[in-house]
């Protein structure tokens, strides 16, 4: 196959990396990058992505135009182009540079590049369309919508943007929609088999997880040989008798609400026929619903009311998990699945339109405005308030994407009352709730407006006379 070309020396902005790339990773995460998989970094500039795919077990080749000229290039399954678009200064060469690599892809294409919240960082003369920096090197920022409707014009595919400044575009329809599936409904793992009656089992643990039994073509290759020896009708009837009914009837609703909420994803990124969707939604349809118009049309009313103030703000105060404030709804990542329905559908359409970043503990959704933030508190679980990192905030109706770094402020914004922002059956809501009710005897909430930032948090402290140890408040030493 003739090795391509580029003309211009871009060497100079390859990094060296030690781990995986931001985009790598993700795929990784993403169950996209596979040992039966063929990988293909075109760009690959030093070849550190390549190594550590190497050593994973993939199937990985790399071609750079400086550092590995001389490699062969082939159709692979999966081609990564890492933080290369970016830095071609010649806006049709940077469209061939994109379309070749489409050409080289039979599955998936995974674009990246940085995104314009690093301006920052990028010093330099306005050159073209972008900037030419101090080091000779060229750097044109995409903002996150720029990127998705870029990659979309030349593949002329549905693309997905997987995390901020990542996207995907697939060459199979099917493989898209199998991808949103398990973006909205991750797959759980099955219970080891090792003989029949443990097969039995693993299909009565799915049945009351999803509310209905798998089809063949769900099952792990081991239990479907293990009870393939015995009737259907003996299946059936031995999963009936095992299963528990309340676990099965609440599993039933949830897969209903998840499917709900699939096709509503599914159209807000461009709806398909009935025969793309993966085996385990097809049986969910064809088990929850009268028919595949029946399901859509209900997908359909429930993205309308995602338009509706009223609708979201009730939907907001009647949520189980998060703590509603006069502007949104603030929950932890791990109580996302627990808000309504209509709710998630507003975070999912957000994570498709600009990407869910990497790195996030808490999800903000406005009651208008339709606004969706992703803000990082990395020390959550053992700082009593934990202090702001970073937010990543995406604006619905403009699919304009923003980043905040609060890292280097002398004053960061901070967390009260941690339990609120839970599920009330998380095992850690107990701690939390007795931290805030000791604090709120000790007078510590006295001035909320003063609480919100660092310092103003530390001379309350200091003004009653207390400080935390963990995740208790005592008296001070010097009080």
């Amino acid at each position: 196959m003739m090795r391509p070309t580029w003309n211009s020396d871009r060497r100079r902005t390859a990094i060296g990396r030690m781990a995986l790339s931001v985009p790598a990773r993700q795929a990784l995460a993403d169950r996209q990058l596979t040992v039966d998989r063929t990988v293909l970094d075109y760009g690959c500039g030093r070849g550190d992505d390549v190594k550590v795919l190497e050593r994973l077990g993939c199937q990985v080749q790399g071609w750079d135009p400086y550092y590995r000229s001389d490699a062969e290039v082939e159709v692979s399954d999966v081609v990564l182009l890492t933080y290369v678009l970016n830095v071609i200064e010649d806006p049709v060469e940077r469209g061939q540079t994109l379309a070749r690599a489409w050409e080289l892809t039979s599955t998936l294409l995974v674009v990246s590049a940085r995104l314009t919240w690093e301006q920052a960082k990028v010093r330099g003369q306005e050159f073209g369309d972008g900037l030419l920096t101090s080091r000779q090197t060229f750097q044109h920022l995409y903002a996150a919508s720029e990127l998705r409707e870029y990659v979309e014009q030349v593949t002329g595919a549905r693309v997905v943007a997987a995390a901020p400044g990542v996207v995907y575009a697939f060459r199979d329809e099917a493989a898209r929609l199998s991808y949103l599936a398990q973006r909205v409904i991750p797959d759980a793992d099955w219970l080891a088999s090792e003989d029949t009656a443990s097969a039995v089992s693993a299909v009565v643990d799915f049945f009351e997880r999803r509310g209905r039994a798998p089809r063949i073509e769900e099952m792990p290759r081991t239990v479907a040989e293990l009870l393939a020896q015995l009737r259907p009708g003996e299946v059936k009837r031995l999963v009936r008798e095992g299963a528990d009914p309340k676990r099965a009837d609440a599993a039933a609703k949830q897969s209903t609400l998840n499917t709900l909420l699939y096709l509503a994803v599914e159209l807000f990124n461009g709806r398909g026929p009935f025969g793309n969707l993966p085996v385990g939604l097809q049986q969910d349809v064809r088990t929850f619903f009268s028919s595949y118009k029946e399901a859509c049309q209900r997908a359909d009313r429930l993205l309308f009311k995602l338009r509706d103030d009223g609708y979201v703000r009730n939907a907001m105060n009647a949520s189980v998990a998060g703590k509603v404030t006069p502007t949104a709804l603030y929950v932890h990542r791990r109580a996302l699945d627990r808000i309504p329905t209509v709710l998630r559908l507003y975070e999912h359409c957000a994570s498709i339109a600009a990407g869910r970043p990497e790195q996030w503990t808490m999800a903000k959704l406005k009651h208008q405005g339709r606004a969706v933030s992703w803000l990082d508190y990395p020390d959550f679980n053992e700082d009593p308030h934990p202090r702001i990192k970073s937010s990543y905030m995406v604006d619905l109706q403009t699919l304009q994407a923003s980043h905040l770094s609060y890292e280097s402020s002398a004053n960061r914004p901070l967390l009260h009352r941690k339990h609120e922002f839970l599920a009330p059956d998380d095992p850690d809501v107990p701690r939390y709730r007795r931290l805030t009710e000791s604090e709120m005897r000790a007078g510590l909430y006295e001035r909320p407006h003063l609480i919100g930032t660092e310092n103003g948090w530390e001379a309350e402290l200091v003004r009653c006379g207390r400080q935390l140890r963990g995740h208790r408040l005592v008296r001070r030493a010097d009080a």
